[in-house]
């Protein structure tokens, strides 16, 4: 008598607790994470709060940051320090969000330059552990350069300043001035060709195979490409530029083209000149 008394009892509580019960749907914690998530965005987006950015795969790469960063106005906005310190000579200024124009920097170009002083330094390209790059441009005409001061925080890559002033003496100055005038007179120009010049290229019979020979002063203008003449960009990943090297390496890189050039120049007797030039376009 007493166990079915019992069982009764078990029975009604379990019958108690299951009217009292809902039923519960395995998808309702997930969707409320989702709506809260959802809720808190619209709030920031009317409240006027900026949310906190977020690294991207792009982060990894600088070459690969810096084309997002220009092509997407979102992102430069998201990735740019408001109100941004900007330097003019000596004179500093800040620069509000709001009157802020996207800055394509060299994407609406079909190419962009490096300068290396060495060879070596080349390997830097790529280097992840970066956490301080500059993009520069050099102004060949007025002589100035504006730079721009790139910060990896947590990860994230920032536009943190930038900076246009004169080129100063031992800035590249001594080559700028040659180049300039190396790519606008071309009397001055065939008189600083190296002769025979040393020309690296895409074997025409083999193109998984590098052709190595030379060229003398007229196949030289045969097969030279076109070369910046306005003003050249550089990434500086953290070599040296200086004025006081003897050897100077131009890169031009094609945008989405598969151009690529090298210019080699040196310092010989006191004069610059181009002793390789190398084109491994495809």
């Amino acid at each position: 008598m007493k166990k079915v008394l019992l069982g009764s009892i078990l029975f009604a509580l379990l019958v108690s607790c299951g009217n009292g019960k809902t039923k519960m749907d395995p998808f309702t914690t997930i969707t409320g994470m989702v709506d809260s998530v959802g809720h808190k965005a619209d709030t920031l987006r009317e409240a006027g709060v900026k949310e906190e950015p977020e690294p991207i795969e792009a982060d990894e790469l600088f070459d690969d940051f810096i084309f997002n960063y220009a092509s997407d106005d979102a992102l430069q906005r998201q990735r740019t320090v408001f109100p941004l310190p900007y330097y003019n000579g000596d004179t500093p200024s800040k620069i509000e969000e709001k009157f802020w124009k996207h800055d394509y920097l060299f994407t609406k170009q079909s190419y962009y330059t490096m300068l290396f002083d060495k060879e070596a330094d080349m390997d830097m390209v790529g280097d992840t552990a970066l956490s301080a790059i500059q993009v520069e441009w050099i102004f060949l005409k007025t002589r100035m350069v504006k730079k721009y001061y790139f910060q990896r925080v947590k990860g994230m890559w920032m536009l943190e300043a930038i900076n246009l002033r004169h080129i100063e003496e031992g800035e590249n100055e001594d080559f700028v001035s040659f180049y300039t005038r190396f790519v606008t007179d071309s009397l001055y120009q065939s008189r600083h060709i190296r002769n025979p010049l040393q020309y690296i290229t895409i074997d025409p019979d083999d193109e998984f195979s590098i052709l190595e020979t030379t060229l003398d002063v007229n196949q030289w203008y045969a097969f030279r490409p076109v070369m910046p003449v306005d003003k050249l960009s550089n990434i500086n990943y953290g070599q040296k530029n200086e004025d006081l090297s003897n050897t100077k390496i131009l890169k031009v890189n094609g945008i989405g083209n598969g151009y690529s050039v090298i210019f080699y120049f040196r310092k010989r007797g006191g004069e610059w000149e181009l002793y390789k030039y190398e084109d491994t376009s495809i």
